[in-house]
């Protein structure tokens, strides 16, 4: 399937991503960084300023902070969206300051290094993959919303993994970079539709009569996409189909990873937000 050229989005954190079944789709985000600017929309209300992550050490208590939470059973469900925000901004900071991965490395402990390597590298990748976004552009076209709640989504992916052999941890990547697991509203300009980003001819093969636009139904035609092309034995040929760049499956691969190593990965995730460049879209926003 011929890849066509990708609209530009979002992701946060440190990334954003492109693309989508195998042929274009949503870029998901530039890099938060620690400059951020809120975009305000209908539902923005006034919060305390988050703390500016301006120095390699802050950066590093940032991310030790809010990894050891989100991966403890002991946090609190009602914590977990305060620390995701938090996790996603520091990574976002660190992907835009490489002269800092030493130092941060070395603040750390032993066993979030791998971790903090793998989501920085991801970060980089799908910024390299997105390029700059040039200073004036229109905002998107986009309507922000509030994703499904984490349990929901991953009844979703486990359901559609189970049912096509696909390891539930890459649809929730694949859905993290692509929409933000459903928080943006919106056609790509290739247009692609949907939370998981399909063209509407890639659609007619997967989708099993199902709607483009619901979530449980865009999730399982993604595995049954990728399942179709290589899936669970060639991963990268599959997430090929969906996007075919290198950076794209380095990404993917990288997040679909933390998740499989620790399930608690993904409630962190389940919280990033809408960036586009340094702005953030908060739910609700319309543009």
């Amino acid at each position: 399937m011929r890849r066509l050229a990708p609209t530009a989005v979002v992701l946060a954190l440190i990334l954003a991503a492109a693309a989508c079944s195998g042929d274009g789709g949503a870029v998901v985000g530039r890099s938060p960084g620690s400059t951020s600017t809120t975009v305000p929309g209908p539902t923005t209300t006034t919060t305390a300023a988050p703390r500016v992550l301006d120095r390699a050490d802050v950066v590093a208590a940032e991310l030790a902070a809010a990894e050891t939470a989100i991966r403890s059973p002991s946090t609190p469900d009602a914590d977990l969206p305060a620390l995701g925000k938090a996790q996603q901004r520091a990574y976002g900071a660190l992907v835009e300051h490489p002269e800092w991965d030493g130092e941060v490395a070395a603040l750390l402990p032993a066993g979030l290094r791998p971790v903090v390597a793998a989501n920085v590298s991801a970060g980089r990748a799908i910024g390299r993959l997105n390029g700059p976004i040039e200073e004036g552009r229109p905002l998107p076209k986009w309507r922000i919303v509030a994703p499904e709640p984490a349990a929901d989504l991953l009844a979703h992916y486990k359901g559609a993994g189970q049912a096509s052999g696909v390891a539930w941890p890459y649809l929730a990547a694949i859905h993290l970079v692509e929409t933000r697991m459903g928080r943006i509203q919106g056609d790509s300009v290739a247009g692609a539709q949907g939370p998981m980003q399909f063209i509407p001819t890639t659609w007619a093969i997967y989708g099993q009569g199902g709607d483009i636009r619901d979530t449980r139904d865009s999730i399982y035609a993604a595995a049954r996409l990728l399942r179709a092309n290589g899936a669970p034995t060639n991963m990268a040929r599959a997430l090929r189909a969906y996007n075919n760049d290198v950076r794209y499956v380095d990404a993917i691969t990288t997040y679909a990873a933390q998740i499989q190593a620790d399930e608690r990965a993904y409630l962190g995730y389940h919280a990033w937000q809408v960036y586009f460049g340094p702005l953030l879209l908060p739910e609700g926003w319309v543009g």
